[in-house]
């Protein structure tokens, strides 16, 4: 039964008067979480990854479940940089079962690799594993990135430049996929075509796989579940770190301006390092003077139910600062920029301090990954006041 605190809440709720996010914690004792996700519209389940383990743990109705959905872990490599990293479901996951991960193999060799659900819903099959695509090995910078465009169906993969300063500029060479956002047709081929409306299809370079290019490490990218925009954070080097942004309209192409450029500054080469062409972020901020200056964690853009005036918000975070934000951005202005790490600080005496991602799970309520071994969801403060913590 319903208390009148919460009768009150869930009014205020739908009334879009009270849309306050604070957090709670879901979950604790994970591996290096770095990830959530959940197949479109399921209301019972939050997939978390952990990077460390290899491990995809289930969180089913508030209770963490003993037996992973899957373990992939003597596949990987492992570090804090290396290892699984991402977590992505088929559009049409509920009629064929077939989700996608992110990792770095025992050759550190960023992969992409399908599995299949097995006869239980919580546990996957393992012994499915087939190979997507894989780069050639990447010592540092492996990116992080994986999703479904909500409006094409295709996958879209993330990686990064493969090591600091970028000294091989792989970020520009068309020639390689390091420092690219590929996209690709997983239904049409096995074990992937190129959409026809890829755009370098076509003889030569750039490759055909390229959807867009002149990223350093792209952390975390996240579609917009009612618009199709697609939003990625790019960690940056020595001085900046940035939100980059591709409207739901957008042919594909764009250079994000790695190595030319650390956000909207000249790195190499120093000077003269935009000719015309490039496409800088819709945000960034500077560094500070600590042992870890600066890591942005992408995040995602608010489209659930709980904070009703929140929708359209894109919340994310800093690794290394434990920090988040949140601004709206409609495709030429950036408005309501808000800090939100007092907000977001959870309750009785718990800290998010190294937060890894901001997800979503079916029904389009976030969560934070803390990579202590932690994941909190956002919810209205005036939910959160009514827990204990």
């Amino acid at each position: 039964m319903l208390t009148p605190a919460l009768l009150l809440c869930s009014a205020l709720a739908q009334s879009g008067i009270v849309s306050s996010p604070a957090t709670i914690r879901v979950a604790a004792g994970l591996t290096g979480p770095v990830n959530v996700a959940a197949p479109r519209g399921d209301a019972q389940r939050l997939f978390i990854v952990e990077v460390n383990t290899g491990r995809i743990k289930i969180l089913k109705s508030g209770t963490l479940l003993p037996v992973p959905f899957l373990d992939i872990g003597a596949l990987l490599t492992v570090n804090q940089s290396h290892g699984l990293l991402g977590l992505a479901f088929h559009p049409n996951y509920a009629s064929n079962g077939f989700f996608y991960v992110q990792y770095v193999d025992s050759a550190i060799r960023p992969t992409v690799a399908r599995y299949q659900v097995s006869g239980d819903p919580d546990v996957a099959n393992a012994a499915s594993g087939q190979i997507v695509i894989r780069l050639l090995p990447i010592v540092d910078h492996q990116g992080g990135g994986l999703a479904f465009g909500p409006n094409d169906g295709y996958l879209y993969a993330a990686f990064g430049d493969a090591k600091s300063e970028d000294p091989d500029n792989n970020a520009q060479n068309d020639g390689g996929l390091r420092g690219k956002l590929v996209r690709l047709d997983v239904d049409s081929a096995t074990p992937y075509a190129i959409p026809p409306t890829n755009p370098f299809v076509g003889p030569g370079n750039p490759r055909d796989e390229i959807w867009a290019k002149g990223f350093r490490n792209p952390f975390r990218l996240s579609f917009d579940r009612e618009t199709g925009d697609l939003w990625v954070g790019d960690v940056g080097q020595g001085n900046r770190e940035e939100v980059d942004f591709q409207p739901a309209a957008s042919s594909g192409g764009e250079n994000y301006g790695w190595r030319p450029m650390e956000g909207s500054l000249c790195f190499n080469p120093p000077t003269g390092c935009n000719p015309g062409g490039l496409t800088l972020p819709i945000f960034e901020y500077g560094h500070l003077p600590l042992a870890c200056s600066g890591s942005v964690t992408g995040g995602v853009v608010y489209r659930g139910s709980a904070m009703p005036s929140l929708r359209g918000t894109y919340f994310f975070a800093d690794f290394c600062w434990g920090r988040s934000w949140s601004f709206r951005y409609d495709g030429s202005t950036l408005t309501e920029f808000v800090e939100r790490t007092s907000e977001l600080a959870p309750r009785g005496g718990l800290s998010i301090d190294n937060p890894t991602a901001i997800g979503e799970d079916g029904l389009g309520e976030m969560y934070i990954t803390d990579f202590d071994g932690e994941v909190y969801k956002i919810v209205n403060s005036l939910h959160a006041n009514t827990r204990k913590p």
